[in-house]
């Protein structure tokens, strides 16, 4: 089998997490600059085969999607682009960030460790990928 990978794109990082080869176990991979993002999957994907990407789906309470959707939606056109024959499916990222820091917290985390947004990034994303495993 193949690894799924997760992605909580953000404008200025990007949190990437995935599972194992089995799709059991999703883990945090790491948190890159936006900007060096489709460089940084080429070179993984050269590395380790990938079936399917998840990518976070930010909406408001009311269920409406988030204005931050308007920078998701050229970073996924380009992502078909580079990785046609990968699909992706969306999944709601409400509250992930919220809880990746709760779970910094529950783990013991100093508070200066905590204010570590690449960390909040990369956790964010394993949730991501963690909500989508326990859905299928």
């Amino acid at each position: 089998m193949a690894r799924i990978l997760a992605i909580d794109f953000g404008t200025k990082r990007t949190g990437i997490a995935v599972t194992d080869e089995l799709q059991i176990i999703a883990s945090g991979l790491t948190t890159v600059s936006t900007k060096d993002l489709l460089p940084f999957l080429k070179d993984y994907l050269k590395k380790e085969v990938v079936e399917l990407f998840i990518i976070g789906e930010p909406k408001q309470m009311n269920n409406t999607v988030s204005e931050s959707e308007t920078h998701i939606i050229p970073f996924i056109k380009k992502l078909e682009k580079a990785f046609p024959g990968i699909p992706i499916k969306r999944v709601d990222e409400r509250f992930t960030s919220k809880m990746a820091f709760q779970t910094m917290i529950d783990s013991g985390l100093k508070k200066n460790q905590r204010k570590n947004k690449a960390l909040v990034d990369e956790i964010s994303a394993t949730l991501i990928l963690q909500s989508y495993l326990y859905s299928k």
